[in-house]
């Protein structure tokens, strides 16, 4: 039987997983907003569908493989709040679910360590309405023997992503806030840790994705001005900095999350142990 993946919300992490899946003779069906996107995911060979908008039940009932990655509101998980039933319906049809979160479930742990099994206790709007959503994912895989993963994603950074842009135009700013780290991770480590749990599935696991390497923002910005042999920008005090309250909010949470499940569970081997790895490669990547 061929494997189907019907992909909600299907976004930056969610196409680097297809890429892979449609090389290996997947369906790949990709939920979008707009006609414009839906067109470019069909030059990429997945079938696109625009969503809000379309009735999704015929998709669902094809699906061998669920990805959400579409992002909660205030008013919780749009796929649950529209397609639950069919979701609950259709439950035995899955051989595999997965539910990108984000490591901000976490709230802030004043620079330390944590893990999969770290209680939940977030800090900002956008944690508290992921961890609802998770909740509620749970919830519904209770009730009817979803096979659901959670991934617990840290800062994605791929190609069109990085800071190199920035850095060329003397736009880039080195916020600094001591004591300040981030985990981070390249966009196709999620895709092969992704694929690595479909292959291995596991009811009830859950993942967080990073790299090994949690680390100030600014050293980040740093290193990229140093491998295009351009002018480090100057520094700027987190206190006194001007920033637009999204950009403060980002800063609210500092923390250092462990990987060791991916590894030891899924064998991952991340192609991008750290910033510096994924840098020099988006860097190569431009020059190709």
């Amino acid at each position: 039987m061929r494997r189907v993946l019907l992909s909600f919300g299907h976004g930056y992490s969610a196409q680097a997983l297809s890429r892979r899946l449609l090389n290996e003779g997947w369906r790949v069906i990709g939920t979008t907003r707009s006609q414009e996107r839906a067109q470019k995911l069909a030059e990429q060979g997945v079938e696109p569908v625009i969503w809000p908008g379309t009735d999704m039940t015929p998709y669902i009932a094809e699906a061998t493989h669920l990805l959400v990655s579409a992002a909660p509101d205030e008013s919780g998980d749009p796929v649950l709040a529209e397609w639950r039933d069919a979701i609950a319906e259709h439950a035995g049809n899955f051989h595999w679910v997965g539910y990108l979160s984000t490591t901000g479930v976490y709230g802030d742990h004043d620079g330390g360590w944590v893990d999969e099994e770290t209680g939940l206790n977030p800090t900002t709007k956008r944690g508290h309405q992921r961890v609802r959503a998770e909740g509620a994912w749970w919830y519904l895989a209770k009730e009817c023997t979803l096979p659901l993963h959670i991934f617990r994603l840290a800062g994605i950074y791929g190609p069109g992503r990085g800071p190199f842009a920035k850095v060329r135009s003397g736009t880039a700013r080195r916020i600094v806030k001591p004591g300040q780290v981030f985990s981070r991770t390249h966009v196709e480590d999620i895709a092969q840790v992704l694929a690595a749990s479909m292959a291995k599935p596991r009811p009830g696991g859950i993942y967080n994705v990073c790299d090994d390497l949690a680390a100030p923002p600014e050293d980040v910005i740093a290193h990229a001005a140093e491998l295009l042999g351009l002018p480090l920008p100057p520094e700027e005090d987190f206190a006194t900095a001007d920033m637009t309250p999204m950009a403060r909010s980002f800063y609210a949470e500092s923390k250092r999350v462990r990987n060791d499940r991916i590894k030891d569970e899924l064998g991952v081997r991340l192609l991008y142990p750290t910033y510096r790895e994924g840098l020099a490669a988006l860097l190569a990547d431009e020059g190709s």
